[in-house]
């Protein structure tokens, strides 16, 4: 039988520094797999519903009067619908939007009057950049199983006979019934209206306040989620 001596001192710390390394490499690669994805969660802004893109504008070549209805629109001026809240994460706050382009509507105006109104926005079209943020959103926060649209309709008269015909913008405030989340509250906006060729088209924020709509606060990061957000909205409509 072999008997061995006692291990020098060098291979001791050579086995020593090879499960070091090992170690460090396994810590690394854990690093690398889940620390990318981790930071995107947490500093991601998420997607913003567009504005009104710049130059659209032309002379109007049809009235206001008529039933108009939400069309997909073209290049930059493509109507969508989203949503933006706060965040607090730990050590630091951030502005959180989704958007997706499942809305549709219509309006009537009579006599430079917009009498009546309904836009609705299919939520399961909403999206950020993140799916992880997205799949806890709709389960958890907008219910979208059981709710899958929210619903805004025009509940006050608003006078559109003022707005130019000469391809700039003007505002008009709408009022009307927002209906979220299973819950229907009335708010109102400063919206951002431009006659542009055979178009009207329409962009604003619609307030929210997370506890009037039972939207639970998410499950998905160690954060808060403001009670003050925005149903934002670009719409692109022409005559129907």
């Amino acid at each position: 039988m072999r008997v061995r001596g006692p291990v020098p001192d060098n291979m001791v710390g050579m086995r020593k520094g090879l499960v070091t390394l090992f170690v460090v490499a396994v810590i690394a690669m854990a690093v690398g797999l889940v620390a990318p994805p981790v930071y995107r969660l947490i500093t991601s802004h998420g997607l913003q519903t567009a504005s009104i893109a710049d130059g659209s504008g032309e002379p109007a070549s049809v009235g206001v009067d008529g039933h108009w209805s939400v069309i997909p629109g073209v290049g930059a001026n493509r109507s969508q619908a989203g949503y933006t809240f706060d965040e607090v994460l730990p050590g630091q706050a951030k502005t959180t939007s989704g958007r997706g382009e499942g809305v549709t509507g219509d309006l009537i105006v009579n006599d430079g009057t917009l009498t009546e109104g309904t836009v609705t926005v299919d939520v399961n079209s909403i999206g950020s950049d993140i799916e992880k943020r997205d799949i806890n959103v709709r389960r958890h926060i907008l219910q979208t199983d059981l709710y899958p649209d929210a619903v805004f309709e025009v509940t006050k008269p608003a006078d559109l006979s003022a707005l130019p015909d000469d391809g700039t913008a003007a505002t008009v405030k709408l009022t009307g019934d927002l209906t979220l989340h299973g819950e229907t509250r009335q708010v109102s906006a400063d919206l951002k209206v431009l006659r542009t060729g055979e178009n009207v088209i329409v962009e604003g924020k619609l307030p929210v306040v997370r506890k009037d709509f039972g939207l639970q606060s998410p499950q998905f990061v160690a954060s808060q989620i403001a009670d003050d957000g925005t149903i934002d909205l670009l719409l692109v409509l022409a005559l129907s």
